[in-house]
């Protein structure tokens, strides 16, 4: 199990991507948060195996209809356990 502290920057306000990350994470069985950070951006934690996050990051990286996804930071972290699920944020 790894933690992924993840930033998405581009288009990706207004265009479902928060919902678009939601639905993946639970097909993925992978627990965090995603939402939408002043900036523009949006920040994403999630918390599963390798195999899990590496396939959710490719996903985010296409992003849903009408997202256009310039860049993708992201930072891996020991897991806190401390998601029960996988969430919206506001």
């Amino acid at each position: 199990m790894k933690r992924a502290h993840i930033r998405v920057r581009g288009l990706v306000h207004g265009v479902g991507f928060r919902s678009y990350a939601k639905r993946y994470a639970e097909e993925l069985e992978i627990k965090g948060f995603v939402k939408n950070l002043r900036d523009g951006s949006v920040e994403v934690v999630v918390e599963g195996y390798d195999k899990q996050i590496n396939l959710f990051l490719q996903i985010l990286r296409k992003g849903p209809w009408g997202a256009k996804v310039q860049d993708i930071d992201v930072d891996y972290e020991e897991p806190r356990n401390e998601f029960r699920d996988f969430r919206i944020e506001a």
